[in-house]
């Protein structure tokens, strides 16, 4: 049976571990690999991953070998068996998922050296202690949101978080493409969404109260080739992938690109360009034939990039949609009444609704922020809640799939401490433990609206993140704590074990540290982890888990 501080110290925790204390099992540079049928996939992973860092070469043997991959349909998808014993390593998976995963946690009792990209010294022997550990996933929906639409990651941060995501045992990449502030994916028939779109001419630094600016453009976007590669990166790794295009708040990029696709008979769309501030734009899409026209084009291109296998959910945002332009607009209340709304919700959601027909006339399933249910929630979406629980309360209540992830909760972007020396301090403080005791399943809900719950992920939002150290300064080590809350079952007690896992976090920091991550030290923010002088916005009080 698993104990929180049982050795060696694995995160997320398994289900159960057993280990006998003094044997272990020996790996060498000429120890051999055998991979049953479909496991060749976690077989190259092993090789290429582990293998550089540790010397390991692992080629491949039909019998005799020291690690041996095999699929256990008796187990489900996700579920993994790692024995080791003087016979060698066995996983065995209930797919290649459950494969991958208990590869990974492999790797985590090779020792933090296996986490790096070459072998340290000549060591020729390493010691994989003799356990027996089963595990399985409490959610299937374990998600990390990346928002590279305010600050734009390059490709291969894009794919450095992909493998630290599969670290961590999740496998849900929230890809947050567009925003006012930059459209950061080619669209070839609209060529204007990057050659304007992904650029803007300066940046606020710190939040918008900040007087501070940075005077040069900023921006980017991925090629199609780009994001093919991407996809193929996180199918490799069992990870699905969730594009997100907003409509039809959210827009203000696109209509910089395109202005006939704003209200401009209430403001001169031509004159905008991409937003160089935060918040909420007031600039919405127009509710006009010829814009579903052309993000149905937009997603008809995306679909091609994102194939059903990786992504079948896309996001289309649905949030923050400011409706003064609406109002103001004698078109879109002349087409409110021509399709019968009664007001400006209705209309938001008859382009939900639209998109919702559209993506499930073709195999996908549409999600959005909870803001989509305004109006009236289209019949096969589902919902991210994140502003607090009540919208994923009221989701699963009338029947719909949520995903979970409240703002007070998981926003990662959010300070880790009350002290002055916290960089660029937005909301509230969401210390480590506070990511660890957050609970996805509100208590309000029946055992029947709870299967509703497909899961919970965190949110990276990038206004006051730079550059990828800024990313990892908020993402970890709380994200760590995110992964066992997203794979571990809750203890009967209800209560987690913090003072067990910050023991074995003690270890995971080593991981952490060989794959070159810059996370939160425990003790607060080195000195270039500290932003003096740059305005944030924080938010006194801590709200209640649920």
């Amino acid at each position: 049976m698993t104990t929180p501080d049982a050795p060696p110290a694995l995160i997320p925790l398994p289900v159960t571990y057993e280990g006998t204390a003094g044997r272990t099992f020996p790996l060498v540079a000429e120890s051999m690999l055998n991979a049953g049928p479909g496991t060749q996939g976690v077989a190259r992973w092993l090789r290429t991953t582990v293998g550089a860092a540790t010397g390991l070469f692992l080629d491949p043997a039909a019998e005799g070998a020291d690690i041996t991959l095999r699929i256990d349909p008796e187990l489900a998808a996700e579920a993994y068996r790692l024995t080791v014993d003087d016979a060698g390593v066995r996983i065995e998976g209930g797919g290649p998922a459950g494969v991958f995963w208990g590869a990974q946690t492999l790797r985590q009792l090779l020792g933090p050296e296996a986490f790096r990209r070459a072998p340290l010294d000549g060591r020729g022997t390493w010691e994989v202690p003799a356990v027996r550990i089963e595990d399985e996933p409490r959610f299937g929906w374990r998600g990390m949101m990346l928002d590279v639409s305010r600050h734009f990651m390059p490709k291969d941060g894009v794919l450095r978080y992909l493998d630290l995501m599969a670290a961590h045992k999740l496998n849900v990449f929230h890809f947050h493409l567009t925003d006012d502030q930059g459209w950061r994916v080619e669209i070839k028939r609209y060529p204007r969404l990057t050659e304007i779109g992904s650029w803007r001419a300066r940046t606020k630094y710190g939040h918008r109260a900040s007087p501070l600016w940075e005077d040069k453009p900023h921006g980017g976007f991925y090629t199609q080739d780009d994001i093919r590669e991407i996809v193929a990166y996180a199918r490799e790794r069992h990870i699905r992938v969730v594009p997100e295009i907003d409509i039809p708040g959210h827009s203000q990029a696109a209509i910089a690109a395109y202005p006939e696709l704003g209200n401009s008979d209430v403001v001169d769309t031509a004159a905008l360009g991409v937003w160089d501030n935060w918040g909420v734009s007031p600039h919405v899409l127009a509710p006009s034939e010829d814009v579903l026209r052309f993000y149905e084009g937009v997603f008809e291109e995306l679909l091609g990039l994102f194939p059903e296998d990786v992504s079948p959910f896309v996001h289309i945002g649905g949030d923050e949609c400011l409706k003064d332009q609406w109002k103001q607009s004698a078109f879109a209340q002349a087409r409110m009444q021509e399709l019968g709304l009664k007001d400006e919700d209705e209309l938001q959601s008859w382009f939900i609704r639209h998109f919702d027909r559209w993506l499930a006339g073709r195999g996908r399933r549409l999600i959005g922020w909870d803001e989509i249910l305004e109006g009236g929630l289209a019949e096969g979406a589902a919902v991210s809640s994140w502003r607090g629980y009540a919208g994923g309360i009221a989701a699963a209540q009338a029947g719909h799939d949520v995903v979970m992830c409240p703002e007070q909760q998981v926003y990662l972007d959010h300070r880790q401490g009350g002290g002055e020396d916290e960089p660029v301090p937005i909301g509230y403080v969401r210390t480590l433990e506070d990511v660890y005791r957050f609970e996805p399943v509100p208590p309000q809900l029946s055992a029947e609206e709870a299967a509703h719950v497909l899961g919970t992920q965190a949110n990276l939002w990038t206004e006051v993140m730079e550059h990828q150290g800024r990313v990892d300064y908020q993402a970890f080590p709380r994200l760590s704590a995110f992964a066992e809350v997203a794979w571990s079952a809750l203890p009967s007690s209800g209560e987690r074990d913090f003072a067990g896992f910050e023991r074995r976090m003690g270890a995971h920091y080593a991981r952490l540290e060989a794959l070159g991550v810059e996370f939160r030290p425990p003790g607060g923010p080195l000195p270039w982890q500290k932003r003096p002088g740059v305005l944030g916005r924080p938010i006194e009080g801590a709200p209640p888990n649920v």
